[in-house]
């Protein structure tokens, strides 16, 4: 669990509360059913009309990394690759077969049936690379998701906002409540610059910042699956993988 952005959420939306509380404000001038209804179903209707079915499903599926990210050790991974070059040493490359058979990661298990298969380091590494590079196109795909739903949101809230405003304007003759009326105009504003600055324009950036993460963790088995089919010493493919720690 990532408690930061719990945190993070949890301190964002107490401040627009607790801000308005401390202004005078009512907690329940905060919330309206209709402006909610307007925001986020316009928001999610923009969304879907201009995103494919794949893309929105998989990012709805990725929405879980901002508080379960994937696990990811570059340590533990650079020490798991010089055990491969170590019994590659020792046994051949035959020999990580088995290794291959019980390796729980896809990407890196695809890395090691192709060592297996005496592929060579070009084709190792372009094979790789490929895979690399459209997971990695996908994912960013995902992370555009909530961008857009970053852009649409304010922009809903202002048409909540002006709706809002006519059935006032429609009312004029009931002074009293012109007010309360306006007021609850702009809770949609509230609601649409809301859920694009504290939700979804930090979500798209959290999960960029772990696709990132993820590629460049990917790159290092690629370089150390090149260094054991180049025959590299461990120790020399150990000291070239560190220069991924962080």
């Amino acid at each position: 669990m990532d408690v930061l952005s719990l945190l993070g959420i949890i301190l964002a939306f107490a401040a627009i509360v607790g801000g308005n509380l401390l202004e005078g404000g009512a907690l329940g001038s905060l919330f309206n059913g209709p402006a909610a209804l307007i925001v986020i179903g316009g928001t999610l209707a923009a969304t879907i009309l201009q995103t494919s079915w794949p893309i929105l499903k998989r990012a709805a599926a990725q929405a879980r990394w901002v508080f379960v990210p994937p696990y990811i050790n570059v340590q533990d991974g650079i020490d798991k690759i010089v055990d491969w070059s170590l019994l590659a040493r020792k046994e051949g490359l035959l020999g990580l077969e088995r290794l291959s058979d019980n390796e729980p990661e896809p990407f890196a298990r695809k890395g090691l049936q192709l060592l297996v298969d005496g592929a060579e380091k070009e084709t190792i590494r372009s094979i790789m690379e490929v895979d690399l590079d459209c997971r990695e196109q996908r994912n960013l795909d995902s992370a555009r998701v909530f961008e857009a739903m970053g852009g649409y949101s304010p922009t809903i809230g202002i048409i909540g906002a002006v709706m809002g405003l006519i059935q006032v304007m429609t009312n004029l003759e009931d002074p009293d409540s012109l007010g309360t009326g306006i007021a609850t105009a702009f809770v949609a504003t509230i609601y649409g610059v809301a859920l694009a600055n504290l939700l979804f324009f930090p979500v798209a950036s959290k999960l960029r910042g772990l696709v990132k993460e993820r590629s460049m963790y990917e790159e290092m088995i690629i370089e150390g699956l090149v260094a054991i089919a180049e025959g590299e010493n461990p120790k020399s493919t150990e000291l070239r993988l560190q220069g991924f720690l962080q």
